[in-house]
């Protein structure tokens, strides 16, 4: 499961999980104690059994508002190119209709022949096209008009793996627009249509620089549909009717951007091209193409104008040049950046920690052979031994507020120094 982070450190996740081969016997190799990482070689004896897809439980969004999704098909006839996008946004109080499911059929089938290998087993025991998200399908928008934020995800990942903070900021107000880069990531189009991902795990200094350019190209045509939306357009190819309201929930003047790792840095460099995105956050991803090479990314050379956070894992830092880890981009970044700024670390969390890893790899296993001990070692191989609910408590606050500060223009202290609230949260000065 690559991702454009840091290909060093995407080994470090892969290494980590593919020692958990765990189904069937429950009986671990070794042990490790708690709060101390496992060395990749706990395992567990794997067995020809047959297994179910166990259903995943996303965390409940703390929000006031309900929230309501429904999805765009865009095409961009210039660059002969077809993107699927979610919108999410917050719900009128009496709204309802059907739930939305995390993910597509074809997309889960997609996906989940790599993670359950990872598991020690054929079956697609991630049972996404089963679970259920806490938002309704089409329901009409709340009244008003809210912050729009766009999401990207990381290389090769799907649009639905950052669900759990999607749907917190659309419990806070925010409408906020997923993007699938078509030929990355699996997508599924209406009517069933399939595209697969790529295969290339590990893309060269030039196809990164590449794709990251596609990304950018896409999130401003993605804007640009949306402007043409929020003037009463219908964007979707299909012509497929749109919930009531979504129209005017649009507040196109306020627009922000996060994305996780490769889109971390689309994030960054989509806001050095277009002036329109007022903030952005960049989830534990390199601003660079190659290091080695001095190949970085425009916002890391030049820096922005606008805020931005970087939001890092123990597998990123830009103050120890000699030590594990440096990211020679942030740092570049660092000292260029014009704008607000801010440093924000997890420590104890791998890079996959700032996805929905960090509660789908134990609610499957858990769901799988019903031991406590194994999950938790899973998880913590997986995504960090920070605390999953905390971390998911923290990623969510944080994000929040920086959100509010940037696109509400609401001061938020939680951001100037570090909070006795949060101590898993460290700022990096």
């Amino acid at each position: 499961m690559p991702n454009c982070q840091s290909f060093s450190r995407r080994r470090l996740l892969v290494a980590g999980s593919a020692a958990i081969a765990l189904l069937s016997t429950p009986a671990l190799a070794h042990a490790y104690p708690p709060g101390e990482r496992d060395n990749g070689s706990a395992t567990v004896t794997a067995a020809a059994s047959k297994y179910e897809p166990v259903k995943i439980s996303v965390p409940a969004p703390t929000g006031p508002n309900r929230i309501g999704t429904t999805e765009l098909h865009l095409v961009d006839h210039t660059r002969q190119r077809e993107l699927m996008v979610s919108v999410w946004y917050p719900a009128r109080r009496d709204a309802d209709g059907p739930t939305a499911k995390y993910m597509p059929e074809k997309t889960s089938a997609a996906v989940n022949p790599a993670l359950s290998k990872l598991l020690g087993t054929r079956d697609p025991v991630f049972g996404f096209a089963l679970s259920d998200t806490h938002a309704r399908v089409g329901v009409p928008a709340q009244l008003g008009r809210h912050p729009v934020v766009l999401f990207s995800p990381g290389y090769q990942l799907s649009r639905f793996y950052n669900t759990a903070l999607v749907e917190e900021l659309a419990s806070r107000g925010y409408v906020v627009v997923t993007m699938d880069h078509t030929h990355e990531g699996p997508v599924e189009f209406p009517g069933g249509r399939f595209v697969p991902g790529s295969e290339i795990q590990e893309p060269t200094a030039e196809q990164l620089e590449s794709l990251i350019g596609t990304r950018v190209a896409d999130t401003r045509f993605v804007l640009d549909q949306l402007t043409l939306l929020s003037r009463g357009r219908n964007p979707d190819a299909d012509g497929r009717k749109l919930p009531r309201g979504l129209r005017q929930a649009l507040d196109i003047h306020s627009v922000g951007m996060f994305g996780f790792s490769a889109g971390g840095h689309t994030a960054a460099n989509a806001m050095y091209a277009d002036g329109r995105i007022r903030a952005g956050v960049n989830l534990d991803g390199t601003l660079a193409y190659d290091p080695e090479k001095n190949m970085l990314g425009a916002a890391a050379v030049h820096g922005l104008d606008r805020p931005f956070l970087l939001f890092g894992s123990d597998t990123t830092q830009r103050t120890r040049p000699d030590a594990e880890y440096y990211d020679k981009s942030w740092a570049s970044w660092w000292k260029a950046q014009r704008g607000w700024k801010l440093n924000l670390q997890l420590p104890g969390s791998y890079q996959f920690g700032f996805t929905d890893y960090q509660f789908f790899w134990y609610d499957v296993v858990f769901g799988l052979i019903h031991d406590e001990d194994i999950a938790n070692q899973v998880q913590a191989n997986t995504t960090g031994i920070v605390d999953r609910s905390r971390a998911m408590l923290a990623q969510r606050t944080y994000l929040t507020a920086f959100f509010d500060q940037t696109l509400r223009d609401h001061p938020q202290p939680l951001l100037e120094n570090q909070s006795p609230d949060f101590p898993e949260i460290s700022f990096v000065r």
